[in-house]
């Protein structure tokens, strides 16, 4: 079977190794280039995204910020999993906040802002401190302001002003602005589901993030009753989206109650620890799911790890003489604050986990990994 990935990132990277023993033949549509390029050699090219939709049995995408008239293309070609519906929904939080209110999800108290009026409301209709967070294109910490004294307010709606007229008269942005929620931790669920509506779901994850960026993700067996929480709300957002593939959802854990921050419809990062965690990977199930083939276990077979690599292409290579410690490059040129690659961890227990975890970090260089050591140390506690 031929599938066609929209973006020749990482994650079609992982993907096209993924499929590989599933005899699948993955290909990419590099959105800067418009050519068709092989995931695993980009200077390999087969044409332009018209014939990389006819030759493709299945369409999927590695990334939710792809334009419009390429995802209607693929639409229309009756081959794209999940829909353009899906992926744009991910890619819009306006589109997010009202899929998520029509099914009773829990989450962060909103405003939408496209005007100083709406923005004057937002602040009458919300209590400090506000983060505000741009419709469109926002990822990774980028597209956000933060206000925390009403003094805040004349210079935050200045920069957000500049940031909206800058936005194409084709595709209107605006801002979502969300009373900011004090929770306990960030955790999140990467979950799968085939075009007949079954479901299954990975392990809640808990991620700690540095800069507004995933820097580390904990599998551990989890509460029972949280994770059923979790799958509740995979099921309604899933459902909602009538969704084909594997599917990510960010939370705040606040108490005992997850609150949802975003939803990423995609193979996520925080799921990149299935690859040693799990008998089937987050990759592999995606291309089950939009291949038409049966999914794989998604229990957790040990506690995992995983680690991003960010801005360097470098790391000691004495961590590969620890136990259970794997090393995964994207073979992409080095940049401030990119991710580079991830080192995947596990152990037989929790507890093994972490002192594994506590090794690793202790050979990661402190200035590129700046609060690994601090954040495992402070978890085994």
């Amino acid at each position: 079977m031929k599938v066609l990935v929209l973006g020749a990132g990482q994650l079609a990277r992982m993907m096209a190794l993924a499929g590989i023993p599933l005899n699948l033949n993955i290909k990419a549509y590099d959105v800067a280039s418009k050519q068709v390029v092989d995931p695993l050699n980009l200077a390999v090219t087969y044409g332009d995204l018209a014939s990389g939709i006819n030759e493709a049995d299945v369409i999927t995408a590695e990334f939710e910020h792809i334009s419009h008239d390429v995802l209607a293309l693929c639409q229309a070609s009756g081959k794209l999993k999940p829909s353009s519906t899906a992926i744009k929904t991910g890619g819009d939080r306006r589109l997010e906040k009202i899929l998520l209110e029509s099914h009773n999800v829990a989450n962060a108290k909103h405003h939408i802002v496209a005007t100083r009026q709406d923005f004057d409301q937002a602040l009458t209709k919300l209590s400090l401190p506000i983060i505000f967070k741009s419709a469109l294109e926002g990822y990774d910490g980028k597209g956000q302001w933060r206000m925390k004294d009403a003094s805040q307010a004349d210079g935050v709606w200045q920069e957000m002003a500049e940031f909206l007229a800058q936005a194409k008269p084709e595709n209107p942005q605006a801002i979502v602005a969300e009373q900011m929620v004090q929770f306990d931790r960030e955790v999140s669920m990467v979950g799968v589901r085939k075009a007949d509506g079954s479901t299954l779901a990975y392990p809640l994850t808990e991620n700690h993030h540095s800069n507004g960026v995933l820097s580390v993700s904990l599998a551990l067996a989890s509460d029972n009753a949280l994770q059923a929480q979790a799958a509740d709300i995979f099921d309604k957002v899933a459902g909602g989206l009538d969704y084909v593939g594997v599917l990510a959802i960010e939370f705040f854990q606040v108490g005992e109650q997850l609150l949802v921050n975003e939803i990423a419809p995609r193979v996520h990062n925080s799921g990149h620890w299935t690859q040693q965690g799990a008998d089937v990977c987050q990759f592999e199930n995606h291309l089950r799911s939009v291949c038409d083939l049966p999914l794989g276990s998604t229990a957790l077979i040990r506690p995992s790890a995983m680690i991003n690599v960010l801005g360097t292409d470098t790391v000691p290579t004495d961590i590969l003489s620890l136990p259970s410690v794997s090393m995964h490059w994207y073979g992409k040129s080095k940049r401030p604050g990119r991710k580079m690659g991830h080192i995947n961890v596990s152990g037989a227990s929790n507890e093994q986990l972490y002192q594994r975890l506590i090794e690793l970090a202790r050979l990661l260089p402190a200035e590129d990994f700046p609060d690994v050591l601090p954040y495992i140390s402070a978890k085994q506690q």
